[in-house]
């Protein structure tokens, strides 16, 4: 952001017009105004006083330690994940929030950390206790983000937003930042470079950006079908809701997606239905896929995606916290006594030790 945006915005947020802030300095509401559109500068004698009024610091009003590249983010993000497990949560959590002290009005910066410390704060009980302690201040970066000059990253904190709404339960104002998206957000910025890489002859990138598309949409499309059982569920129609199941299978299988998911549909589906006897007869299969390793570019689909080696015992890690979480949630309730869960349980702590 530039100067003149900063003093526009700063202005704003303060709820000052371009007189009173021109009165507070001594100079003409059109000085202020040009300042705002660019095509003239605060005297530098100025620049500590409009600094104060604006409730800013020199560095963000001159843009200094303002923007990071993508790069530089990916890497500090980095950074985060590999201090998580040596340092835990809150240490993350500090050291985040002091690089958002130096790049307050970095936008990708703001919008990513609170995307990374959300899922950090799952990685462990501790970490969700942390989490809640600091759920406001996180909450806090998607409402900056609401600021960014950039409709894609604006876009996106709002539907973060509205999610976290809909969960507590408030709904107007849900609704009301649902309304303020615009019904298109982006053009397809990815197939506009896929086009590009095409004419140019670079294929390989062309095709690994069209992987990509193909497997975020089959992702969205398997979400779209537990949404659509669960509702046919909710309105009692069983016929249709087992049909939606045995697409997601089907689809899985279709689209080479790791196996776990060609039996996720069912055991959810057989959940809700407090089939005992599928459940269990679902559940043995569904645990032992998570502990084979998927390595998603051995597939002619996405041959071109690459991806980084999975942590050894990620997938028993996984499968025991699966258990974990049903032996907790009281819709698996009458799963809870089974002696062959209790038994899986057993397994996945014995394995995680070796």
């Amino acid at each position: 952001m530039k100067i003149n945006e900063t003093i526009r915005q700063r202005r704003i947020e303060r709820n000052l017009t371009q007189e009173q802030v021109a009165n507070y300095l001594g100079v003409t509401a059109p000085a202020v105004n040009k300042w705002e559109k660019g095509t003239s500068y605060p005297d530098i004698t100025t620049l500590p006083a409009l600094a104060r009024i604006l409730e800013t610091d020199l560095n963000t009003l001159l843009s200094f330690k303002e923007e990071l590249t993508e790069q530089e983010i990916a890497i500090f993000l980095n950074t985060l994940s590999e201090l998580l497990e040596k340092e835990g949560f809150l240490k993350v959590y500090e050291i985040a929030m002091e690089k958002i002290r130096e790049y307050p009005v970095c936008y990708p910066l703001l919008l990513n950390v609170a995307m990374f410390l959300e899922g950090a704060g799952m990685y462990s009980k501790e970490g969700k206790k942390d989490l809640k302690i600091h759920k406001k201040e996180i909450e806090a970066l998607y409402h900056r983000v609401l600021n960014s000059p950039n409709q894609n990253e604006k876009n996106y904190a709002q539907s973060m937003l509205i999610s976290k709404y809909i969960q507590r339960k408030e709904y107007e104002k849900a609704e009301e930042m649902l309304q303020s998206l615009p019904e298109k957000t982006s053009v397809d910025k990815k197939q506009l470079q896929i086009n590009l890489f095409l004419s140019r002859g670079k294929l390989e990138e062309a095709a690994k950006l069209e992987e990509e598309k193909l497997f975020s949409s089959i992702t969205e499309i398997q979400s779209v079908l537990l949404m659509l059982m669960e509702i046919a569920l909710k309105q009692e129609r069983k016929e249709d809701a087992e049909y939606f199941a045995e697409v997601s299978k089907q689809a899985a299988k279709l689209f080479d997606l790791w196996e776990y998911y060609s039996y996720a549909a069912h055991f959810q589906l057989y959940l809700a239905q407090k089939d005992r006897v599928k459940c269990l007869k679902i559940l043995f299969p569904m645990m032992k896929a998570l502990t084979k390793s998927w390595e998603i570019n051995q597939s002619p689909l996405y041959r071109h995606i690459k991806t980084k080696k999975t942590e050894k015992g990620f997938g028993l890690k996984l499968r025991k916290a699966l258990i974990q979480e049903l032996c907790e949630d009281e819709e698996a309730s009458f799963l809870k006594e089974c002696e062959d869960v209790q038994k899986l349980l057993k397994e996945a702590e014995a394995d995680e030790k070796m």
